[in-house]
């Protein structure tokens, strides 16, 4: 197998070969097998899934791949942080094996395959950002089908992201079960996220702001206020708190992603919201 220059607790395998023959031996001696895709730079939420996949699963796969197609051109992709010996650190103890292979390992020379998801990519981020579910799509159905799990798991804390890959794996009869992961908070609330390594302490006091506002828009909601009125004064407040800008807060369908526009709500419920500070660009979500 395939292993890194530097020494790890863990395995590590670079090849889709490497991974296969690996995972087949778990099979053939009746393991159950779990995967968590990730991009790296791990931090306490990504551990809170890894251990979520380890109660479902015997052995426990987690991938690294920064993956190019979910990154539009003016984004991130070359900045995002790349930190893999101290995430093989942080997987000791958590993870059977890491699976990280090369951008050319993932999409070869002559790779033409797009895997798209239409209806619940459509809003919210897939407004403003509208190559980036096809990119997560691909590479999410790559992974699964690499490495066969009987389960996968998926943060909430990337909601719309679940509701794609789930739509995806119904969709394409994937035969995993996709398992969601609560959203880990820091003492304040604010959800943990690898960008969140790019606030100034400044803008850190800011962020933490942001699920207050959320869950209060969330109460009043849920107590029927109108919709329309609720989105606009939680924007409102979002500024007001020192945010530059709000891509969108929203009331949706906590399965279709259709937004509610006015009137009360209908349930289940979900909000959701993306706002910058900065360079940094913050997701949240709550059930309403």
């Amino acid at each position: 197998m395939t292993q890194n220059k530097k020494s790890y607790a863990l395995p590590v395998a670079r090849t889709v070969t490497d991974l296969r023959e690996i995972v087949s031996g778990w099979r053939k001696a009746g393991l159950r097998v779990g995967l968590v895709p990730t991009m790296g730079a791990l931090h306490a939420g990504h551990i809170s899934l890894v251990d979520l996949a380890r109660q479902q699963a015997d052995r426990v796969v987690v991938s690294i791949f920064v993956n190019p197609t979910q990154f539009a051109p003016n984004e991130d992709f070359s900045a995002y942080p790349r930190i893999e010996s101290a995430d093989a650190e942080k997987l000791a103890g958590h993870a059977d094996l890491i699976f990280a292979p090369s951008a050319d390992e993932m999409y070869p020379q002559g790779f033409s395959t797009t895997v798209t998801v239409a209806g619940v990519s459509a809003p919210l981020e897939g407004s403003f950002r509208p190559t980036h579910f096809a990119g997560v799509a691909t590479v999410v159905s790559k992974l699964l089908l690499q490495t066969l799990p009987d389960v996968a798991v998926f943060g909430e804390k990337d909601y719309q992201q679940l509701m794609v890959i789930r739509r995806m794996v119904a969709d394409l009869n994937i035969p995993v079960a996709i398992v969601p992961g609560p959203t880990l908070r820091e003492s304040d609330g604010l959800a943990l996220s690898s960008r969140n390594a790019y606030l100034s302490p400044e803008q850190r006091a800011v962020a933490a702001k942001l699920n207050v506002i959320l869950r209060e828009s969330a109460s009043s909601v849920a107590q029927g206020e109108d919709v329309a009125t609720v989105t606009a004064e939680g924007e409102r407040r979002i500024i007001e708190a020192g945010f530059d800008s709000v891509d969108y807060l929203a009331i949706c369908d906590a399965s279709s992603l259709t937004p509610f526009t006015s009137g009360k709500a209908g349930a289940p419920a979900r909000i959701l919201v993306a706002a910058r500070i900065g360079r940094t660009r913050l997701i949240d979500n709550m059930p309403v």
